[in-house]
C-alpha cells in the first residue's frame, strides 16, 4: 500500500474515511478484523468524480498546454504522473481521460513497465495563448486600444529598485512578450530574449497549478523538456516582481506574485473544490474523534470518582470496626 507508517496509526490519523468491522475469512475460524471505505468517503468520491466531470475540458486542455509549450511536444509519463496533484490531474487520467482524446494525445510505452510518453498529436490553437496573451485581448476588447501582452510587475510593499535596477527592469520589459507555446528553437540561450520566454513558460506553468505555486525542485524536472538552464531557480530572484521565492518547510516554491493578495488566492482554480471538500472531510472526522477521546476522557475520569469513592467508604467501615 506504500503506506510509512502502520496501518492502525494511518486510521487514527485519518479518521471518518474507514470504518472497521469484524467477520470470518473461512466459516470455521475466529472472526479478524476488516476495513472499509465509510459512508462519508464514499459520497467524496461520488462528488470528486462528478467536479473531475464537469471540468474534464479544463483538464484536457492543460495536458494540452503542457505538452504545447515543451521543446519536442512530448513529456514523460513518470514525470506527469509526479506533477499530477500540482496540476490537479485525476489519478486515473491516464487511463480514462487521455483514450478520450486520441484527436491531441498518444501514449507511447507502457506506464509502469519501463519508459512511457505521452505525445501531442495535433496542434490546438484555441490552447496556444498564454494566460497573458488573452489577458491582453480581454483588455484590448473592454477599452478599444490595442494592449500588448507583458508581465504585471508588482513589487512587495516597502520594498525599492535601485536605479540601475529599475533601468534593467524597464529595458526588459520593453522587450517583445515572446509566447510559451512559439518555436525558439532559433533563440540563443544567454539572450534577453530567452529569458523572457523562460520567465512566460515559469509564468503559465504556475498559472495553470492548482495553487499558483509549484516547489522549485518539481519545475527543475522539466528543465530539459522546456528548455531551462542549470541556473533557471535564479529567474525568481531577477524577476521579484513577478514572483515570490517561498522557503516554507524547508522547501523551495515558486509562487505567483499576482495571482496572490496577501495570502489568498485571487482567482480559484474550479478543481480546488475537490481538495476543499476532502479537508472538510478530514476536519469533520478530526473533530468527531475529538469529541470520542472526549467523552472517554470523561467516562475514565468518572470511573476513577467511583472507585475513589468507594476507597473511601471502604477505608472509613474499616476503621469503624
Amino acid at each position: 500500500m506504500g503506506l510509512t507508517v502502520k496501518v492502525r496509526t494511518f486510521l487514527t490519523k485519518n479518521p471518518g474515511l474507514f470504518t472497521s468491522y469484524y467477520d470470518k475469512i473461512k466459516p470455521k475460524t475466529q472472526p479478524v478484523k476488516f476495513i472499509r471505505v465509510s459512508d462519508q468517503l464514499k459520497d467524496f468520491l461520488e462528488e470528486e468524480e462528478r467536479v473531475y466531470g464537469e471540468n474534464e475540458h479544463w483538464i484536457m486542455s492543460k495536458l494540452c498546454k503542457l505538452l504545447m509549450m515543451s521543446k519536442d511536444k512530448v513529456l514523460s509519463v513518470d514525470k506527469l504522473v509526479h506533477v499530477k496533484r500540482e496540476f490537479g490531474f485525476p489519478n486515473d487520467f491516464l487511463v480514462n481521460l487521455v483514450p478520450k482524446y486520441p484527436q491531441y494525445f498518444r501514449l507511447v510505452g507502457c506506464p509502469g513497465e519501463g519508459q512511457s510518453f505521452l505525445e501531442l498529436v495535433s496542434w490546438e490553437p484555441e490552447f496556444a495563448k498564454s494566460v497573458i496573451e488573452r489577458r491582453a485581448e480581454e483588455e484590448s476588447r473592454l477599452t478599444g486600444i490595442r494592449v500588448r501582452p507583458n508581465f504585471h510587475v508588482k513589487l512587495p510593499s516597502g520594498f525599492f529598485l535601485r536605479k540601475e535596477m529599475r533601468e534593467w527592469v524597464r529595458d526588459w520589459m520593453e522587450l517583445d512578450y515572446v509566447s510559451p507555446y512559439e518555436d525558439v528553437s532559433q533563440l540563443d540561450q544567454a539572450s534577453r530574449e530567452m529569458e523572457k520566454r523562460t520567465v512566460g513558460v515559469f509564468h503559465e506553468l504556475l498559472s495553470l497549478s492548482l495553487h499558483k505555486r509549484v516547489p522549485v525542485p518539481i519545475l527543475g524536472k522539466f528543465s530539459d523538456e522546456y528548455r531551462f538552464s542549470n541556473a533557471f531557480s535564479s529567474v525568481f530572484t531577477r524577476h521579484s516582481g513577478i514572483f515570490y521565492m517561498s522557503l516554507k518547510g524547508g522547501i523551495k516554491t515558486a509562487m505567483l506574485r499576482e495571482a496572490y493578495k496577501g495570502d489568498k488566492l485571487i482567482d480559484r482554480d474550479p478543481l480546488l473544490q475537490i481538495k476543499d471538500k476532502f479537508a472538510e472531510l478530514l476536519e469533520e472526522g478530526w473533530r468527531v474523534r475529538a469529541e470520542q477521546l472526549r467523552h472517554h476522557r470523561e467516562a475514565v475520569n468518572k470511573d476513577m470518582e467511583m472507585m475513589a469513592m468507594k476507597n473511601v467508604e471502604y477505608d472509613k467501615h474499616a476503621f469503624d470496626e
